[in-house]
């Protein structure tokens, strides 16, 4: 089993937001896979997809909570699909790394990411991968928070959908050889 979930803030006035760009890489590889997300099962507290990549069963979910508390969602996915943390891939964004890059990790710390701290305490490890997608560092004195609530702007955006693109062929690595994800997202 792999399951793949893409952080995000669920309100239509988030899309297209620095924060969300997780879930444009989920929704990037549903329409590559033509899988269509749809409202999970009762006891799951986000919209998935589930089928069929190279012999592997994979689950893409984006959970209806808000960033900040996703972990239960989290684990809500992978306890109804009956998931270990380690086949756990979360897609997210990082003001930490610079904009476009793409980095894969596996037990790593939160990095000051409300998200992923979030998860970590649901699950009680940090035993699960994550794909950071570099949004750069707000300018100046600019509130981090405030800043990842931000769009992306019209120069930014064909960058922006070369690394959403390059972030779901690393997920598709990912599924069946976890060290290639990694090199891939280095280069």
């Amino acid at each position: 089993m792999r399951v793949i979930v893409g952080l995000r803030n669920p309100e239509t006035r988030y899309r297209g937001t620095r924060h969300n760009v997780g879930e444009e890489v989920i929704e990037a590889l549903a329409r590559r896979w033509g899988w269509k997300l749809r409202r999970g099962p009762r006891k799951v507290k986000a919209q998935v997809a589930v089928g069929r990549r190279d012999d592997q069963a994979v689950v893409l979910a984006l959970p209806k909570t808000f960033m900040n508390v996703s972990g239960p969602a989290v684990v809500s996915v992978l306890k109804y699909f009956d998931a270990d943390p380690s086949e756990l891939l979360v897609v997210h964004d990082d003001i930490d790394l610079p904009f476009g890059r793409l980095r894969v990790h596996f037990g790593r710390g939160t990095g000051g990411h409300n998200g992923i701290r979030s998860i970590v305490t649901s699950l009680g490890s940090r035993e699960f991968w994550r794909l950071k997608i570099g949004v750069g560092r707000p300018p100046g004195r600019m509130d981090p928070a405030a800043y990842v609530l931000q769009r992306f702007d019209a120069a930014e955006r064909p960058e922006v959908d070369q690394m959403v693109d390059d972030a779901a062929d690393v997920a598709e690595a990912w599924i069946t050889d976890a060290e290639a994800a990694v090199q891939r997202a280095g280069e």
